[in-house]
């Protein structure tokens, strides 16, 4: 029984890890954000 939990949690994780790797970056890890700069001077252009 517990077996079955860890495996289904670790499988869990590495789904969520796959997602996030490849499919969509939430704002928090580090995903591209809709902020009007233009490259990482920040040089305000528009």
């Amino acid at each position: 029984m517990l077996q079955n939990i860890v495996v289904l949690l670790i499988f869990l994780i590495a789904v969520g890890y796959l997602i996030t790797k490849f499919i969509w970056k939430p704002s928090f890890l580090g995903g591209k954000s809709n902020g009007k700069s233009c490259g990482s001077d920040n040089c305000g252009c528009h």
